[in-house]
Formats: C-alpha cells, sequence, structure tokens
C-alpha cells in the first residue's frame, strides 16, 4: 500500500508541475497575441489553437488533482450524518463508481483517439490533431487511478476517511 500511495502522490506532483507549465504557456502566448495585434498588426496564426487545447490539457490535469486530493465533486449531505462504518461503504462504493465511469471514458477517448490518428489530420505546426487529443485518456486513466487509491484508503486506513 505504501508504495501505491507513493505512486499516487508522485503523480500528484507531475500533475501540479504540468499545470503550472500549462497555465504559465497559456498566459503567455494570449498575452503575446493581444501585444502582437495591439501594437503590430499582427499575430501568430497557431496561438489560439494552442491556447485552445492547453485549456484542454489543464482541464483534465486539475482533474487528475482534484481527483488525487479528495476534491472531485461530491454530494455529502447525507454521508456527513452517517456513522464512521457506513460513511467509509458510501466513500467505497461512490470511489468504485467513479473508477468504473472513468474506465469507460477513457476506453472512449481511446477510441476517439484513434479515430483521429486514422484520419491523419495535422492540428498546427506540424503536430498531429491525435497528439494533442493524448491528455483525454490520460487524464481519465489517471483520475481512476487517483479514484482506485482513495477507495482503498477508505477501506482499509485505520482512521476514518476524510472528504474533501
Amino acid at each position: 500500500m505504501r508504495i501505491i500511495r507513493q505512486v499516487d502522490a508522485f503523480l500528484g506532483r507531475v500533475e501540479f508541475v504540468l499545470l503550472v507549465v500549462f497555465l504559465t504557456a497559456m498566459v503567455l502566448l494570449a498575452f503575446l497575441q493581444v501585444v502582437l495585434r495591439n501594437f503590430f498588426d499582427t499575430g501568430l496564426l497557431w496561438a489560439d489553437t494552442i491556447v485552445r487545447h492547453l485549456v484542454i490539457w489543464g482541464g483534465f490535469t486539475a482533474a487528475a488533482i482534484a481527483s488525487s486530493e479528495g476534491r472531485h465533486i461530491s454530494i455529502d449531505a447525507l454521508t456527513k450524518f452517517l456513522p464512521d462504518k457506513l460513511r467509509r461503504a458510501a466513500q467505497v462504493i461512490t470511489g468504485l463508481f467513479a473508477v468504473v465511469v472513468c474506465w469507460f471514458l477513457a476506453e472512449a477517448a481511446w477510441k476517439f483517439l484513434m479515430d483521429e490518428k486514422a484520419a491523419g489530420s495535422d492540428l498546427v505546426l506540424g503536430i498531429q490533431t491525435w497528439v494533442a487529443l493524448l491528455i483525454i485518456p490520460i487524464g481519465y486513466l489517471l483520475m481512476g487511478f487517483h479514484f482506485i487509491v482513495k477507495v482503498i484508503d477508505s477501506a482499509f486506513s485505520p482512521t476514518p476517511a476524510k472528504e474533501g
């Protein structure tokens, strides 16, 4: 279990660094576009497309971080009134449900990605469209992994698991 928690913590740190990189790149590219358009009557044709895709990458990365930290969307109006054992059971059930949903979404995203790869279209700057969309199945798999860790913690930790 210790190894799984270490992998979870390592992934959380990597995801955080990537999120900072994506956000920084988005801000810098958007700022550069504004400066180029307003002061030089020009712009980078590819920058807006890259920023849009960085938003997708940032969103999935942030969702993985939220799953890792137990800050995903949850409705705890009923569970906070349950005794510890029932609360843990509810956390395990909802966590397992989230893992299954992430798996099916990752599978659908993979099929979509393979269709994009077969189409062979370029996004910008010679980047294939499917490469820009890799984050979708990867993001769902990361979220699923983090949910699995939370399920294991809820099921086997000696102290009651806290959400949020």
